[in-house]
């Protein structure tokens, strides 16, 4: 018999987790990603679902047979560096969960219905969020998504080859698929203010970009430089993240440097290089535009006057995503549910780019926090996730109308 939602949870809990940090690391073709997309296959065929794969490792399992005007559901097994253990895996467990439940209900689909898993939508192994989506979406070329590299040098082609995969093919694993619904955990704090509001409606995605910042300065002695003699890397770059927290919090939207590397990274020396990445989010294109603008500019003045040179590179650039409001008030009108937006990425805002109908469940999180070993949801919760996932999809896959997708 498969697992229910709570035997699933426990299984998934101790893969890729930190014994020290209590955070998890599951980065793609890594070990612990691939047990976990191997723990999903398990799963999938003890329940008789049909799995069609990507050669990139992304994978749907079907009730029944793919075709057209398929609804799948799904989310993604990574994390970021320790990370939570909710973020993604939480709408893969549940989609499987539903899945049973409709089961049990009797419930036969009148359209294709499965269960997806998406590979790298953190980019926390090659940089690129949402990696397994763009190809599969084809918002990505294989030419460009084979040479991007790991911290070690590892690139995408070789990271799949280690794990015996092939790389995308020409046919699509998307083919046919017309609705999308991911279910995932709250990465905020909006319905842990609404007590009778455990689950949520996403309105659509904060455009989003991660740019590299790269500083150049002059390697010198830490103790016989003079403090007026150096061309300090350091120095412009901490001037720029301080830069960048003033003017997202005078605009009301996000700046954060969040991974930072240092050339020759000694203690007794002023570093030749500060590499830095910059995530940043606006509620608007054209704040995220005016936003990472300001903190360019204020960045360059700096260097100038420093003696040091910056460089600013996109690595990765999302527009805003609106999700179709037409499907979103059939899934919440009836329900009560709040239709509320987010700041965070999703392969269910790539999808939804791409023409396909979309749309997002959150699930509450009680004290807001994600990407962190503290990130969490009350087990209740999960469960009114799972009945609902499951009484949504029993809508949009149930009607033989399709007046969606």
């Amino acid at each position: 018999m498969p697992d229910d939602f709570e035997a699933m949870w426990a299984s998934l809990a101790p893969i890729g987790r930190s014994a020290s940090s209590g955070g998890y690391f599951r980065q793609p073709f890594a070990a612990a990603e691939r047990e976990l997309a191997s723990w999903f296959e398990e799963q999938a065929l003890a329940r008789g679902l049909s799995l069609t794969r990507d050669g990139f490792g992304n994978v749907v399992a079907w009730l029944g047979s793919p075709g057209p005007r398929a609804v799948v559901t799904g989310s993604h097994l990574d994390s970021v560096l320790d990370g939570g253990a909710y973020d993604g895996p939480l709408g893969v467990v549940s989609a499987l969960a539903a899945l049973d439940l409709l089961v049990s209900r009797g419930f036969s689909p009148s359209r294709p219905l499965g269960v997806s898993v998406f590979v790298e939508e953190e980019g926390s192994r090659f940089g690129l969020a949402c990696l397994g989506s763009r190809l599969a979406s084809g918002a990505v070329s294989w030419d460009t998504a084979r040479s991007l590299t790991d911290r070690s040098g590892v690139s995408v082609e070789d990271a799949l080859a280690a794990a015996s995969l092939s790389g995308p093919s020409s046919s699509s694993l998307l083919d046919g698929v017309t609705t999308f619904v991911e279910l995932h955990v709250e990465q905020g704090r909006d319905l842990v203010d609404r007590p009778a509001a455990p689950i949520g409606v996403a309105s659509g995605i904060w455009p989003h970009g991660r740019y590299r910042y790269e500083f150049r300065g002059s390697a010198d002695h830490a103790g016989t430089t003079r403090m007026q003699d150096r061309a300090d890397p350091m120095l412009t770059y901490a001037m720029t993240a301080l830069a960048a927290n003033k003017q997202a919090r005078l605009a009301d939207e996000r700046a954060t440097f969040g991974r930072v590397e240092v050339t020759p990274n000694s203690t007794n020396s002023v570093p030749s290089a500060v590499t830095a990445w910059l995530d940043a989010r606006a509620s608007s294109s054209s704040s995220l535009d005016e936003l990472v603008g300001v903190i360019e500019r204020q960045a360059t003045e700096r260097a100038a006057r420093d003696g040091t040179s910056l460089t600013v590179t996109p690595e990765s650039v999302s527009g805003a995503v609106t999700f179709s409001p037409e499907l979103a008030a059939r899934i919440a009108a009836p329900r009560g549910w709040p239709v509320i937006p987010t700041a965070a990425g999703h392969d269910a805002g790539i999808l939804s780019a791409a023409g396909i109908e979309t749309a997002m469940l959150f699930v509450r999180n009680p004290t807001g926090v994600s990407h962190s070993p503290a990130e969490t949801a009350a087990m209740s919760d999960c469960l009114a996730g799972v009945e609902a996932l499951a009484d949504v999809l029993a809508d949009l896959a149930g009607d033989p109308v399709g007046d969606v997708g």
